[in-house]
């Protein structure tokens, strides 16, 4: 197959990359420079042009904060971009994976979210995702929306990075620790995402979600990441109001994953053995 993967640069897309050299299909790897998915006669003609019959949507505007001052820049890239990906997908008949956000949801729950669980996005962020969601689902004629959460990686920018960086750097670290939700390490999604690829049939239109298992605060995660990279920081808890942002986040935003596990027979590991996985990959730049 030749396989299209939006938004390449970015975290999910990287760990795409890395695992599928050698894998038997065709893969397209674009980012906003190659590929602005954006301008809808660009998309559909280089789409026509590399024969290309299946695509891999990465590519967002992930800057939670900074969108609430560039609502029409995050409802580009997160509604247009995707809502042109539908319509491609439509009139070249192909199917279409699309990754989303658990920030579709208000947090208001207490149990894990399932995937026809009312949204209530409270950002501008989870606003624009939901919309590029609904998009996909109107005009898709195939598709598999995986919304994921706490995504991070040994690539980009990301929490655990960010920990790593600010260990090495202070004695104390505050941290959230009033926000529930499940880190997501993006190799583990980039397998789930190439091994489901074949198993898409013409005509699924399927909602999914996707972390690794377990719940936890912010400050369990950067506790977790500055004791498996043995630094001599300490985490404190706090509260969300003792650390305003200009994008409310969700208070609980776990997900049940028991969809996509029955669906796609996928195993799911535990966050903590996953975080040790990306740790000790980048164990060189520690």
């Amino acid at each position: 197959m030749n396989i299209l993967v939006t938004g390449s640069a970015g975290q999910l897309g990287k760990e795409i990359q890395k695992l599928s050299a050698g894998l038997m299909d065709n893969f397209f790897f674009t980012d906003a420079e190659d590929l602005d998915i954006t301008e809808q006669n660009l998309l559909n003609t280089y789409v026509g042009l590399n024969k290309i019959n299946f695509i891999v949507n990465c590519a967002a505007y992930t800057a939670v904060d900074k969108a609430e001052s560039e609502p029409q820049k995050a409802e580009l890239i997160n509604k247009i971009g995707p809502l042109n990906l539908a319509v491609v997908c439509s009139d070249f008949n192909i199917p279409l994976i699309h990754i989303s956000t658990d920030f579709v949801f208000d947090g208001n729950k207490n149990s894990p979210y399932i995937e026809t669980d009312l949204t209530n996005p409270l950002s501008v962020y989870g606003k624009t995702k939901l919309e590029g969601e609904q998009e996909i689902i109107k005009k898709a004629p195939t598709f598999a929306i995986i919304r994921t959460s706490w995504l991070y990686s040994e690539f980009g920018s990301n929490f655990v990075k960010t920990i790593l960086r600010l260990g090495r750097e202070k004695s104390e670290i505050k941290i959230v620790a009033d926000q529930l939700g499940s880190p997501t390490y993006a190799r583990d999604l980039a397998k789930v995402v190439l091994d489901i690829i074949p198993k898409i049939k013409k005509g699924t239109k399927e909602l999914f979600h996707y972390s690794n298992n377990g719940v936890a605060s912010w400050f369990d995660f950067a506790a977790k990441i500055i004791e498996l990279s043995d630094l001599k920081c300490k985490a404190v808890p706090i509260p969300t109001k003792d650390y305003p942002t200009p994008a409310k986040r969700p208070k609980y935003s776990v997900m049940d994953k028991t969809k996509i596990k029955n669906y796609f027979n996928i195993n799911i590991s535990q966050w903590q053995e996953s975080l040790a996985e990306c740790i000790n990959h980048m164990r060189g730049s520690l």
